[in-house]
């Protein structure tokens, strides 16, 4: 499949976007800048089922670290849009779409930041398959254990208004997710802990896309708090151990993945740092994109092999 290079808003980025054939689909994915003797940053979105919009205010990072900075979009969604095929998503598939793609643009030596969803398949990867040449690792707002956040998540609702605790429960009880007090209740709760899209907010998480809702609902379930699919015994806490990566934990203090969470995954990464962004909610690169572009040039200054490979 051919490529398609633009130039970027910002004249002095290139923008090369592509589609990679996978399981007799396409994945798309999204370059910015070109090649250097630096590891590249590949950016995993979340969801499952987003896309890469959001992560286009990282853009630049591609000018003041040196490096090309790499999205896709996963398999279900965005601009690799599948539907009716419930039975591809699993974590393996998306396991499987990671390998492939490292393959296809020769990325034989990255640097993996996963947000959400992103961040779980990036811990999975990590720990089932072993690979070569990561050589470091950012989990933005991401968790280790499906059960541990449904917990976190109905704790949070805990603090929300009578009713609404009410409207979320009984949603839940039932299974319908349709009723407007619940949909209010639900809104809320996006807006607290989440995101909320205003004129502020930029134009790349503003614009319309095509998100996909078959693969979010049967992977994950009908809302943040409430994982039902194939990842709601997603739980890898105890294997932490096993990533050798440097690894950045970041979050923030308004986030879905809330500081148990994120310390959690400090706790049993062993060379693991934790940035913890106040205010900030799960999008933290949005709601704090200056702090989170300057934590990841700190970050990523350092390029070479992970302390046990040194």
């Amino acid at each position: 499949m051919s490529n398609i290079a633009t130039r970027h808003p910002n004249q002095l980025l290139r923008v090369v976007e592509g589609r990679m054939p996978f399981m007799g689909f396409e994945t798309y994915y999204r370059i910015v800048g070109d090649k250097s003797d630096k590891a590249p940053l590949l950016l995993i979105h979340g969801g499952p089922g987003s896309t890469h919009n959001y992560f286009e205010v990282l853009d630049d990072l591609a000018l003041t670290t040196g490096r090309q900075v790499i999205s896709y979009d996963q398999l279900g969604c965005g601009e690799s849009y599948v539907e009716g095929r419930p039975e591809l998503w699993t974590l393996q598939t998306w396991e499987d779409e990671l390998d492939a793609l490292r393959r296809h643009l020769h990325l034989d030596r990255v640097h993996l930041l996963g947000q959400s969803w992103g961040g779980m398949l990036i811990i999975a990867y990590l720990i089932d398959r072993k690979p070569e040449g990561v050589e470091s690792v950012i989990l933005s707002s991401t968790l280790s254990s499906s059960a541990l956040w449904s917990h976190e998540q109905q704790r949070l609702i805990s603090f929300m208004p009578l009713d609404e605790q009410r409207a979320i429960a009984h949603a839940v009880a039932t299974g319908n997710f349709e009723e407007p007090g619940y949909l209010r209740a639900n809104e809320h709760y996006t807006a607290l802990h989440a995101d909320e899209i205003t004129d502020d907010t930029p134009e790349c998480f503003r614009r319309k896309k095509r998100f996909g809702t078959e693969a979010y609902v049967t992977a994950w379930g009908p809302n943040e708090y409430t994982p039902t699919g194939t990842l709601k015994d997603f739980d890898y806490t105890s294997r932490l151990c096993e990533i050798k990566q440097r690894s950045l934990v970041i979050s923030g203090t308004n986030d879905e993945c809330t500081p148990l969470i994120a310390k959690t995954m400090y706790d049993h990464i062993p060379h693991s740092r934790w940035e913890l962004l106040d205010g900030a909610r799960h999008m933290t690169f949005i709601d704090q994109t200056e702090t989170y572009k300057n934590l990841l040039a700190d970050w990523l200054a350092t390029d070479g092999p992970s302390p046990d490979d040194a």
